[in-house]
C-alpha cells in the first residue's frame, strides 16, 4: 500500500507552476521620426528598456517555460531580455481580442509543468489574471501610466493563489 502512495506523488506535484502576467514597459511617446507620424505601434522607451531588463532580472531564477505576447513591438520588447537568457524558447503570439484571450486561458491552464510569462496591455491584463485566478482580483483595466505590476498566479492542484508585487522603478 505504502508503495501505491508513492505512484500518486509525481501526479500531485506535477500541477503546481507559476504564471506570471505583466504589462508590456514603457512605450516611445511621441513622433516616429521615420514617419513623421504619430507611433502606430511604438517601441519601448529608455525607461521601458530598464524595466525589460529588471523583469529578466526578478525573474531569471524561476523555472519560465514558456513566454507569451501579443504581436506589438513593446510586448515582444517587454518580453526579449527573458527570452534571451532562455537560448531557443521562442515567443508565442496570442491575439488581445475577447475571444483570442478565452484561447489562451485554456493553453495557458492546460500547461502542468514550468512557470509561465505573459506580457499583455493595460485593457486586457486584468482580463487575463481574472480569467486565470476564476474570480476579480484586478479591478480594472490598469492607469495609463501603470507599468510595475507583477501579477502571480501559483497554481495548487486546480487553484490559484494570486499575489502582487512590484519590479522596477515605481510608476508615476
Amino acid at each position: 500500500m505504502r508503495y501505491l502512495s508513492l505512484l500518486f506523488l509525481p501526479v500531485f506535484f506535477s500541477c503546481s507552476n507559476t504564471i506570471y502576467i505583466v504589462r508590456h514597459a514603457e512605450k516611445e511617446t511621441g513622433i516616429d521620426m521615420a514617419t513623421m507620424k504619430p507611433f502606430t505601434d511604438p517601441p519601448l522607451s529608455p525607461a521601458g528598456q530598464e524595466r525589460a531588463l529588471k523583469l529578466k532580472e526578478v525573474l531569471s531564477s524561476e523555472n519560465i517555460k514558456y513566454i507569451f505576447s501579443t504581436h506589438t513591438v513593446r510586448t515582444i520588447s517587454t518580453a526579449r531580455p527573458l527570452k534571451e537568457l532562455y537560448l531557443g524558447m521562442p515567443v508565442q503570439l496570442y491575439s488581445s481580442k475577447p475571444d483570442s484571450l478565452e484561447a489562451l486561458i485554456l493553453q495557458i491552464k492546460r500547461i502542468q509543468k514550468g512557470d509561465v510569462l505573459i506580457v499583455g496591455h493595460s485593457n486586457t491584463v486584468d482580463d487575463i489574471v481574472n480569467k486565470l485566478a476564476g474570480k476579480t482580483v484586478v479591478p480594472g483595466d490598469l492607469k495609463d501610466s501603470e507599468y510595475d505590476n507583477l501579477f502571480i498566479l501559483k497554481r495548487k492542484r486546480s487553484r490559484y493563489e494570486f499575489k502582487n508585487e512590484k519590479y522596477g522603478a515605481q510608476s508615476k
